[in-house]
């Protein structure tokens, strides 16, 4: 029976068994109970993809035309979190300090790699002393697969190759890597599952019996965004190609996002990466038909992706894994791909700061949702906290574990974010509550400040999604409170307390640099 058949069930018929022997009561106190409540130690299964947007789903953005049911019934019978960040980079390639903390649980000025020292002297708006990167040496015996492995579990990764912390990688018991963006079963996302069934038919063979924790990563939707005919039929895209021409316009296209603008209004600090002026069939370009036929292009390598997973878990079912079976789906950092005139991971708005996640496990109330604010630095403390293994005394993330059993809604009241692989000091942001504030500054830029209710601005929209030109291609027009409120008198005090609070968490977390409006003379 097909994991993403409507009419299957989850729970096997030996779950029905102990309700006929224990009684309801029984069950429900197990289901809902402590994740450690049972004497088998729970498997992991822990999904992470290149490069996606929350707002890709539709569980997170109604107006989505992403075909996912695989992840959507996760959605459905999990707990879907609503404030799920990375907390940032000091590097372009986004994905290296965020699989690092993903690997390591340590926050992102105290990895085992970070900003050299001679870079740092050289920025105006830095205070050396400030700069104290705290890792210990031995940093990769202390890492998931390292301390999964001691607990006596059966370790195995796939993803792609490079970008990532490869001492940890190289310590999981089984570990197949390799970068696979192609069109095909064999260049494509298919071979990632492949590497994941494989694992579990030896298993199977070998009667196996120790609890796994399966790193299941894939190469995709990161460009280039290569789909199959099959997929790339759903959304009327073409693996376009032609630097100098646009796509062809199709009915089926994805809409653009609403928040999408034909340039970015002002220089961020880093407008020459890579990701906003060289990938394969968007170069520069922001125009309405090449951005519709990217999300198509990404639409088409989600929804292979989550006809892989449904090949996974439809093998765990048969094996009758899947219900001690604790499964994770996210994503190691967000993207624009032509919201706010952006194409790559370079910012900290919301679609891009801001990360998928989606748990089930033993305990988890089904169609369940909370706030949460974690971090992908997180990981590692949450796995360890549902298997019941001690985390190692470096990590310096959180357990969310008390929020998937309904006992909090967030395990922390203020997000930090960073970039500032480009130019320096690059970007901050801090969030509290609805609010959320955004610092630029480099020299090519200059000092820029956004301030946003969420609530109220949820895509953050700015001055600029409220010109006519805009508003000619986006249905519906932003209402006038949605938008930059960082000089409106009328929040003057919310934006000092914002960016007191910005400046208490750059102190806290040993930030390195500083605003030149942050340095007291």
């Amino acid at each position: 029976m097909s994991y993403d058949n409507k009419n299957s069930f989850f729970y096997p018929p030996k779950v029905i068994g102990l309700f006929l022997t224990f009684g309801f009561l029984m069950v429900a106190a197990t289901l809902h109970g402590s994740a450690r409540a049972s004497t088998k130690r729970p498997n992991i299964l822990f999904i992470i993809v290149d490069d996606q947007s929350p707002f890709d789903f539709h569980f997170y953005n109604p107006k989505s035309t992403l075909v996912t049911p695989v992840i959507n019934r996760l959605a459905n019978e999990g707990m879907v979190f609503d404030a799920a960040y990375h907390m940032g980079s000091f590097s372009g390639a986004v994905c290296t300090p965020s699989r690092h903390m993903v690997m390591c649980g340590r926050t992102v000025w105290h990895l085992p790699i970070g900003p050299k020292q001679s870079k740092i002297e050289k920025a105006d708006t830095v205070r050396t002393d400030t700069f104290r990167r705290k890792c210990p040496p031995d940093i990769a015996q202390h890492t998931l697969p390292s301390v999964f492995n001691r607990a006596g579990y059966d370790t195995m990764r796939t993803c792609k190759r490079g970008n990532s912390y490869r001492d940890a990688n190289a310590l999981f018991t089984v570990c197949q890597d390799a970068t696979k963006r192609g069109g095909t079963d064999d260049t494509g996302s298919a071979w990632h599952a492949e590497q994941v069934l494989q694992f579990l038919e030896t298993r199977q063979n070998t009667r196996d019996t120790d609890p796994f924790m399966i790193y299941f990563g894939f190469s995709h939707p990161h460009d280039t965004r290569d789909g199959t005919p099959e997929y790339l039929s759903h959304y009327g895209a073409t693996n376009h190609r032609e630097k100098h021409e646009i796509p062809e316009k199709n009915k089926k296209h994805p809409p653009l996002p609403p928040n999408w603008l034909p340039m970015h209004p002002f220089d961020h600090g880093h407008m020459d990466v890579r990701d906003e002026v060289s990938v394969s069939g968007v170069w520069k370009n922001r125009d309405e038909q090449t951005i519709r036929n990217e999300i198509g292009r990404e639409f088409a390598c989600s929804e292979n992706i989550d006809a892989q997973i449904g090949r996974v878990l439809d093998r765990l079912s048969e094996m009758g894994e899947l219900e001690n079976t604790w499964i994770f789906y996210t994503a190691d950092h967000g993207m624009a791909i032509g919201r706010h005139g952006l194409q790559g991971k370079q910012n900290l708005y919301e679609h891009t700061w801001r990360v998928p996640l989606i748990v089930k496990g033993p305990g988890v109330i089904p169609g369940s949702r909370a706030i949460g604010n974690t971090y992908l630095t997180d990981t590692l403390a949450t796995l360890c906290d549902i298997c019941g293994i001690q985390s190692p005394s470096s990590n310096e993330g959180k357990s969310f574990l008390p929020v998937l059993q309904g006992h909090q809604k967030v395990i922390r009241d203020v997000l930090y974010g960073v970039y500032c692989g480009g130019q320096k000091p690059g970007m901050r942001s801090v969030r509290k509550g609805d609010w959320k504030l955004i610092k630029y500054e480099s020299p090519s830029g200059g000092l820029h400040t956004q301030l946003f209710n969420l609530k109220d601005n949820p895509h953050e929209f700015i001055d600029d999604h409220h010109i006519a030109s805009v508003s000619q291609v986006l249905p519906g027009v932003p209402q006038p409170s949605q938008k930059n409120l960082a000089d409106d008198g009328l929040y003057a005090d919310r934006r000092e307390d914002m960016e007191a609070l910005l400046l208490s968490e750059m102190e806290r977390l040993h930030d390195p640099y500083r605003f030149s409006d942050q340095i007291k003379e």
